[in-house]
Parts: structure tokens; C-alpha cells; sequence
């Protein structure tokens, strides 16, 4: 709420949950401070743990702290370690209001993530019916989108990669984007849209687009415009093609 004059000098104004109009919000920037603050602290644990070529048991137990410090879970009431699913066992399942929304695979530190452990971890969001999906290292956190096509098929996207030991990524960067699968990102539904906005532009939703009847015309009558010359339909449409394929 803004800041309102107080009504009379006996009243003690209250402090705003709500940043001015057109500022980040108050929960949002204390969210990215703690993200930020607790990045850095963990960059010293992260390289001894990849230094020593540490086993996924102790790999966990990093994750746990990510999970906690930097993305703001509750251990109890948000985290489910070991998650039961159907007679596999996720690594980490997690939990907003009680709904499980997403899945954590966890890789030994210095173990590159594969496509073989991204089908892990797309498995348990299939048989459980969720949307989101996260395979780390405690290194590196990719993050899946999974949605179901027919009985276990899946179309499967990644949405975002962030390798927290990376310096040629800004500081900034990681914390918008590890923020959006924070415990706050998550329940403001900050990483659907996120992903929305991404598929709004993906190649997949822009070339039926781009090939349509109307685009194609309206292309054409741009071209005739500026080039004088009415080209064959045909050609016009191999030619966008092409450049869409480029």
C-alpha cells in the first residue's frame, strides 16, 4: 500500500509491504538480496566441493543449503527429500501451499548434466503431473519446462540455464533468473510467465506465424512497395524459410 499522510498526530503511520508505483516491490527485492548475498557465500563451499570431486551424497547436502538460503525454502515445510514416486525416488520434491510443483535431480558436482539424467527427472514431473522440472549439480541448475503430449510422451524446453560458478554471467543475472524458482518466484507464478513470454517468441510459435496466408500477403505488398517488383508467392515463401531456418 503507498504511503498514506497519517489522519491525525496520535496515529503511528505503518510500514508499506508495497513498493512505490513502478519500484520493485518490497517481497521481490528482499527476496533477490537474500538470493544475491547468499550466492556469494556459497561460491567458497561450491568450488571445495567440485575441487575435491566430492560424491552426490555430499552433493546433496550443498543443494539442501541452495535450496534453503539462496531460493528460500523451508526445509519442512516446502522440501520433500527422497519425493515417492510410484516406485522411483526423485531426489527433491518441492511443495508451495501443499501442491508439489516441481522436482530436483541431483548430480555429483563435477558430473556433467546429461540428457540421460534430464529423462530422470522428466519421469517423476510425467507420472505426477507436474509442469517443472530442475536437474543440478549444485553447480549448475537447469531449469525444464514438461508438458505432456500423449500417455509418457512429453515435449520437454529448457527455460533457463545458470552455472553459479560462471563469472562471464553477471552477478544480476543469476539472481533474476534463480529467482524465479525461488520460493517467491514460484508461488507468484513468476516462472510461468517467464516461460510464456519465451514461447511467445520461440521459433516453434513464430514460424506457422510467418508462413501464414495473411503474413506472407502482407509481406509480399511490403516487398512490391519497396522493391517495385510483385514476386511469385512461391518464392517469397521459400525465401522466409530460409530465413527462418538460418
Amino acid at each position: 500500500m503507498e504511503p498514506t499522510d497519517n489522519i491525525s498526530s496520535t496515529t503511528e503511520s505503518k510500514p508499506s509491504n508495497k513498493a512505490k508505483s513502478g519500484s520493485t516491490p518490497k517481497w521481490e527485492a528482499t527476496a533477490k538480496a537474500r538470493i544475491s548475498s547468499s550466492l556469494k557465500r556459497l561460491v567458497k563451499p561450491t568450488t571445495t566441493l567440485r575441487e575435491k570431486d566430492a560424491a552426490e551424497a555430499d552433493t546433496r547436502h550443498l543443494v539442501t543449503d541452495f535450496l534453503v538460503e539462496v531460493l528460500g525454502y523451508d526445509k519442512y515445510e516446502n522440501l520433500t527429500a527422497e519425493f515417492n514416486v510410484k516406485g522411483d525416488w526423485a531426489d527433491y520434491g518441492i511443495r508451495i501451499e501443499k501442491q508439489l510443483i516441481a522436482f530436483v535431480e541431483v548430480k555429483r558436482i563435477t558430473q556433467k548434466l546429461s540428457v540421460t539424467h534430464l529423462r530422470q527427472v522428466e519421469s517423476y514431473a510425467l507420472k505426477e503431473g507436474v509442469q517443472w522440472a530442475i536437474l543440478t549439480n549444485a553447480q549448475v541448475w537447469q531449469v525444464y519446462f514438461v508438458q505432456p503430449i500423449k500417455g509418457q510422451q512429453s515435449e520437454v524446453t529448457l527455460v533457463f540455464e545458470v552455472d553459479t560458478l560462471d563469472d562471464s554471467l553477471r552477478p544480476s543475472q543469476k539472481t533474476d533468473l534463480l529467482f524465479l524458482i525461488s520460493r517467491e518466484g514460484l508461488s507468484k507464478g513468476l516462472l510461468e510467465k517467464f516461460h510464456s513470454a519465451q514461447n511467445a517468441v520461440s521459433p516453434k510459435t513464430l514460424r506457422p506465424i510467418l508462413l501464414s496466408v495473411d503474413v506472407l500477403a502482407a509481406i509480399r505488398k511490403e516487398v512490391r512497395r519497396k522493391t517495385k517488383h510483385l514476386v511469385d508467392e512461391k518464392d517469397l515463401k521459400s525465401a522466409v524459410m530460409r530465413l527462418i531456418e538460418e
